[in-house]
């Protein structure tokens, strides 16, 4: 996944999300909303944080897809076994599982209910 910094947000003793970025440049943009609206402006740096703060608050990532506002989902083709969550269309905050192995299911499929760690790759309009 070459070089993957660590977000300052440790998991909590109950088990919450744990955070990564794949650059140390991407883990200081969001290490405060200021950055945050500083490089995305005011609407999409506010949004970015709120995804963060839900990223932060899931036990897995099956909890995010009961949030339907997030669109979470697998990628496929070129972008296969990355996950996908909207930010504010057309933008999207594009993550990797972050724990190796990578938590399958019998099938092959990603195992939404063990992943509890992610790495955020990007904020990106893949469209």
């Amino acid at each position: 996944m070459g070089n993957i910094g660590r977000l300052q947000f440790q998991p909590s003793p109950d088990g919450l999300m744990l955070i990564h970025f794949r650059t140390s440049k991407l883990m200081k943009t969001f290490s405060t909303e200021k950055d945050l609206i500083r490089s995305y402006g005011p609407e999409q740096g506010r949004m970015l944080m709120r995804r963060v703060s839900e990223l932060r608050a899931a036990r897995c990532l099956a909890d995010l897809r009961l949030l339907p506002q997030l669109r979470a989902h697998e990628l496929t083709g070129d972008r296969k076994g990355q996950i996908s969550i909207t930010v504010r269309q057309p933008y999207r905050l594009i993550l990797l599982p972050g724990s190796e192995p990578i938590p399958r299911l019998p099938d092959g499929g990603l195992d939404w209910s063990a992943t509890t760690e992610v790495t955020v790759i990007e904020v990106v309009d893949y469209h």
